[in-house]
Order: C-alpha cells, then sequence, then structure tokens
C-alpha cells in the first residue's frame, strides 16, 4: 500500500471517528440548567431593552 493510500484511510477513520463523536454530542442535548440560564438571560436581555 502506498503512503497516499494509507493517508486517505487514516483520513477515513479520523472522517468516521469526528462524525461520531459530533452525533453523540447532539443527541445528548442541552441541560436543563444550561436552559434555565439562557432563558434567564432572554429575560435580562428584555428587560433592559424595555428600560432604555
Amino acid at each position: 500500500m502506498t503512503v497516499q493510500k494509507q493517508n486517505k484511510s487514516g483520513d477515513g477513520v479520523i472522517d468516521e471517528n469526528l462524525r461520531r463523536v459530533y452525533e453523540e454530542a447532539v443527541e445528548e442535548g442541552i441541560p436543563d440548567r444550561f436552559k434555565s440560564l439562557l432563558e434567564q438571560l432572554k429575560q435580562q436581555d428584555n428587560d433592559q431593552g424595555r428600560s432604555q
């Protein structure tokens, strides 16, 4: 096997692993605590917009 073919094969393995890790992260979703913090930040932004 040539070095170029080995690199392509290695790149494929890396690509596959990155896709798998990404999919797992997406499936985990956002923890409730982060959702709550985001909601608080939105509310603060809305309150500041009204007072200006």
